[in-house]
């Protein structure tokens, strides 16, 4: 087996890369300048990546490379942990020029390594659960405890009058169990509804985002089909979608080959990693190659029926936070991107597409804590909004 790469202490390495995942639509190149600003000096050893089925830069365009330099970045003092890994405009964040795009200079990091996404594998576990919903084998509106009578019963909480659609909205209530767990301890499913049970909920209705319902979901898509969540997503998604590069990797703590290093932010090395901290909130493998064709393919209609991909897409259970297992952001030309991100430990994800997905873009750093929403936010913006004359 290769020896995983390493990655420099100090230097920061940004790539862009284009893959055709969709049929791209005419449009001006992504600018990319930022993308290095996403990790931080003196923190995580770390590396950016980006991947795009944005088209090539117009004939005659200047392409520069460019070796990215460790940087300063404000971060939020403290993040609201009822919403996902979404940060806020930092207007201080500096402007993106036009065709300045990032090319590997090191070993760190390669397109085709595989990497932890995290809670992108919520989007992978929602349209599981849809596409059983679109045969009749359950229905968004079953109680919890229909599927799974017992398992969602505590002070203030009770399974019966908690529906499917209420555990993929977050709208639930249950407590988040990785709030307790810091996402370092390997759980059983039960388990981890368990914690969750023994901390009060939210209000049902209310939006607040917990790992735990996707738990649940997991089990819930085991109790309906006999088969784990992993083998139906693999029969139902990977297969046909040839994601082959990507695995639900279960109890193994390695990361297939190719694969880089990954690090906290303190500049551990948490390359290997039980995956059962997350389950089926966050325990997926993948490249980005795989994740662009994944949203590519979800968004373009080919995985789920038009009005199943509607009730996925409508935000109005979570007041606007959030669809099923994806949620959307507005960028400042008024363009609305859906995706997900992934955070989970030595591993960032950020995966965003047009509504039609006929537009991916999806890029990773391989540390769990790299800055700030505001570069995130220049970054998706240079990609989807159309350059100024």
């Amino acid at each position: 087996m290769p020896t995983p790469r390493s990655t420099p202490a100090i230097l920061l390495v940004a790539a862009l890369i284009g893959l055709a995942a969709g049929r791209p639509q005419p449009a001006a190149p992504a600018t990319d300048a930022t993308l290095p600003l996403l990790t931080t000096r003196g923190k995580a050893p770390a590396a950016a990546l980006l991947s795009s089925t944005q088209p090539e830069p117009p004939p005659g365009a200047r392409t520069l490379r460019h070796q990215a330099s460790p940087v300063s970045v404000r971060r939020p003092a403290r993040p609201n942990p009822e919403q996902p890994d979404t940060e806020r405009p930092d207007p201080a964040a500096p402007s993106p020029r036009p065709y300045l795009h990032f090319t590997r200079t090191g070993p760190s990091l390669s397109r085709a390594d595989h990497f932890r996404v995290g809670s992108i594998t919520k989007t992978f576990i929602a349209t599981v659960v849809l596409q059983l919903a679109a045969e009749h084998r359950l229905s968004l509106s079953d109680p919890v405890a229909h599927h799974l009578p017992g398992l969602v019963r505590g002070p203030g909480v009770d399974g019966r009058t908690i529906t499917l659609r209420a555990l993929l909205t977050h709208t639930s209530g249950l407590y988040d169990f990785t709030a307790v767990t810091k996402g370092t301890v390997p759980l059983t499913p039960a388990l981890a509804v368990r914690i969750a049970l023994a901390h009060r909920p939210s209000p049902m209705g209310r939006w607040a985002y917990s790992n735990t319902n996707y738990v649940v979901l997991g089990m819930v898509i085991e109790r309906v089909t006999g088969n784990s969540y992993a083998t139906e997503a693999e029969r139902r998604i990977l297969r046909p979608l040839r994601l082959t590069g990507t695995s639900f990797p279960g109890a193994r703590t390695t990361l297939p080959s190719p694969h880089g290093r990954a690090f906290t932010n303190g500049g551990r090395d948490v390359t290997a990693l039980d995956p059962r901290v997350a389950g089926a909130a966050g325990e997926l493998i993948s490249t980005l190659a795989d994740l662009n064709r994944f949203y590519a393919a979800l968004l373009s209609g080919r995985l789920l029926p038009a009005p199943l991909l509607r009730e996925m897409l409508n935000t109005r259970p979570a007041h606007g936070h959030y669809g099923m297992g994806l949620y959307p952001r507005t960028l400042p030309c008024g363009t609305t991107v859906w995706g997900h991100n992934g955070r989970i430990t030595g591993s960032y994800v950020r995966t965003a597409a047009t509504r039609d997905g006929r537009r991916v873009v999806t890029f990773r750093v391989n540390t769990d804590k790299p800055t700030g929403s505001a570069l995130e936010a220049a970054l998706l913006t240079a990609e989807f909004c159309p350059r100024s004359p």
